[in-house]
């Protein structure tokens, strides 16, 4: 008969609230907003909370850094509704920049740097960032400065504009650079 695994529990995740609600402001006085836009002066929470339970709406911390805390008076079902619309729109405008890699050799033959010498222009073309590596092996990682020589030599026939992102750095086989388009 086979001995059952022990399965740890995984732990729960607790989502924190977006923004404090109703009791859950703490703080005496607020600066409340109205549900149609008016703007009263500081006034006590639970006369805050109690304006907001009139009209059957929900006191929303907007801004709690302020002093003292803006709250709204609204539904926070269509408050957390709009924030996370937000949220999905500015992850969608954000542009992701991905990481290409070449690696070359101190022996890699001319073709063959001719090739990735476009493969990079072509990385550099699109937006993409560019860490080109130079690989040692063996007796090769006491020459160092041929790696280096080897690293500006490649990146001098690139004809793409670029920056040097991060210089030139060792690594445990050998030695990279990222270079980023202008």
């Amino acid at each position: 008969m086979r001995r059952r695994r022990y399965r740890r529990p995984q732990p729960k995740i607790v989502e924190t609230p977006k923004a404090r609600v109703n009791e859950h402001i703490r703080v005496p006085f607020v600066f409340l907003v109205d549900a149609d836009g008016t703007v009263t002066e500081n006034m006590p929470t639970e006369q805050a909370i109690a304006r907001a339970r009139e009209q059957e709406l929900d006191l929303v911390e907007v801004s709690p850094k302020a002093t003292p805390p803006v709250c709204k008076v609204l539904d926070y079902g269509k408050y957390l509704y709009a924030e996370g619309k937000k949220e999905q729109q500015a992850k969608t405008k954000q542009k992701k920049v991905e990481t290409k890699g070449i690696r070359i050799r101190l022996r890699t033959d001319t073709h063959d740097l001719d090739f990735k010498r476009a493969q990079a222009e072509k990385f550099l073309s699109r937006g993409h960032k560019v860490k080109i590596e130079i690989v040692l092996r063996g007796r090769e990682k006491a020459s160092m400065d041929r790696a280096r020589d080897g690293i500006r030599e490649f990146m001098s026939s690139i004809k793409a504009t670029f920056g040097i992102e991060e210089d030139i750095k060792r690594f445990p086989n050998g030695l990279h650079i990222i270079i980023a388009p202008k």
